[in-house]
């Protein structure tokens, strides 16, 4: 058992929710990024998942598109991220995930990655990209490595598909809330309950909901029904708006802290 796994037995025996923080790793840089984790932890949040930059990043919405780019453009890379997680092990037990398409791990080399990957201490892979019935292979190594799979169910998913990927899914499974990219919206689908509870009926596997997730009050919504709930875009958003502060970290910790629902008022600047 695993960081990640170990965390959700830990929070379903005190019938609490995970709060899951993505961010982009390498934006503003890499020392940012490693701080911020070492904030998350400080202040309770469950899991962080550390985005891949990537020239195509096909299910993310302008906020991660742009962060992406920024981190590119100082060549932040894979394996750099994977010695960040390395890094931050000597300090914190905090489960990471990494969050990336399938092209960085083709060129790093599924086997060389995921080695990479589980002797740095990352404990979930999430591909997008990589369907279960595609990543076999992958999901096997994976596996063998002690390296969780996440996989994803959308609205859009058959009865076939959803029992397809809850059956292969490690860690937890992760529902898109929304048919369209990453990104703030100011309301959640009407739809959201009565699906999780679909997946939670073929499946006693943690249920995550993320893509469009930004205030408290979604975030309540969100953990009335499922596991827990990612929050990415208004995380990387508040990031682009403190750069430059030498507050940074502490900012972006307090809106953290304000949509885990324990925390002041927060006023975006957008």
């Amino acid at each position: 058992m695993n960081r990640l796994e170990l965390k959700f037995k830990t929070l379903r025996k005190a019938r609490k929710k995970a709060f899951i923080a993505f961010i982009t790793a390498g934006y503003p840089d890499l020392a940012t990024t490693e701080k911020l984790i070492k904030e998350f932890d400080r202040i309770g949040v469950d899991v962080v998942e550390l985005g891949v930059p990537f020239t195509d990043p096909m299910a993310d919405g302008p906020v991660i598109q742009e962060a992406s780019r920024e981190a590119l453009k100082k060549r932040v890379s894979l394996a750099g991220i994977l010695s960040l997680v390395k890094k931050v092990r000597g300090t914190s037990e905090i489960p990471l995930c990494l969050m990336t398409y399938y092209n960085p791990v083709f060129c790093f080399g599924e086997a060389r990655f995921i080695k990479q990957a589980a002797s740095c201490g990352v404990d979930g892979i999430i591909i997008p990209d990589l369907p279960p019935d595609e990543g076999a292979a992958f999901m096997r190594l994976a596996a063998e490595a002690g390296v969780d799979t996440i996989c994803f169910i959308a609205p859009t998913s058959t009865p076939a598909r959803m029992k397809l990927a809850a059956k292969k899914a490690k860690g937890f499974i992760y529902y898109v809330s929304l048919t369209g990219v990453t990104g703030p919206r100011q309301a959640l689908p009407a739809n959201l309950a009565a699906n999780i509870r679909k997946i939670k009926s073929i499946t006693a596997k943690p249920v995550c909901v993320g893509f469009g997730v930004s205030t408290p009050e979604q975030v309540r919504t969100i953990c009335r029904v499922a596991d827990g709930v990612i929050v990415g875009s208004a995380i990387v958003r508040e990031i682009k708006e403190q750069r430059g502060n030498s507050d940074l970290v502490k900012k972006v910790g307090a809106l953290v802290t304000f949509l885990k629902g324990k925390g002041k008022a927060h006023v975006s600047k957008n």
